[in-house]
């Protein structure tokens, strides 16, 4: 009896809300709650994989994500939580999707960003147009010979925080 390889995953998506100067984080939280990103998160996400480290995980004010199978990347083989599959690494957690047949969504933190970017396809990120003077964790850099922009939003402005974004995709020009 021969053992079938899973197909590869035809998308590996991140999506991430990016400032300008390419702060994603500080102090644990992300530094802009723009509800408009909230709702197209959720939208994207919806019904997808997604993949996360473990301060992620633990940043998110309700646990794990409803509507997700939600996929926590850490060392700690002890560490547990409701409604969460755990996976050592990055590439542990694209297989865990592979032989499931489903294209995941990375959200982050910094690192797990750094490290996913080579396996993915897409980009959809909200590009704020400012700066985060105290921030901790940053996006990598979305290296333009291998980014295709491919959509971009007109400008907006957050109604509550006054900041101004646009939500953009980018696809990978070598994938």
């Amino acid at each position: 009896m021969t053992t079938q390889t899973p197909p590869p995953l035809s998308e590996v998506s991140i999506i991430a809300i990016v400032a300008a100067d390419g702060a994603i984080g500080r102090n644990g939280d992300q530094p802009f709650h723009i509800s408009a990103d909230f709702k197209r998160f959720r939208q994207l996400t919806l019904g997808h994989p997604v993949i996360m480290g473990r301060r992620t995980f633990e940043a998110l004010p309700k646990g794990a994500l409803p509507g997700r199978k939600n996929i926590v990347i850490t060392r700690n083989s002890s560490f547990k939580a409701e409604n969460i599959t755990t996976a050592p690494s990055v590439e542990d957690a694209l297989a865990i999707c592979r032989e499931e047949g489903a294209d995941p969504f990375i959200i982050g933190g910094g690192e797990i960003y750094r490290q996913s970017m080579s396996s993915a396809t897409t980009l959809h990120l909200t590009e704020v147009e400012a700066t985060v003077d105290d921030a901790d964790t940053f996006f990598p850099e979305v290296d333009p010979a291998k980014w295709i922009l491919t959509e971009r939003s007109e400008e907006q402005t957050d109604p509550h925080s006054g900041v101004k974004y646009r939500f953009s995709n980018y696809r990978s020009d070598t994938k």
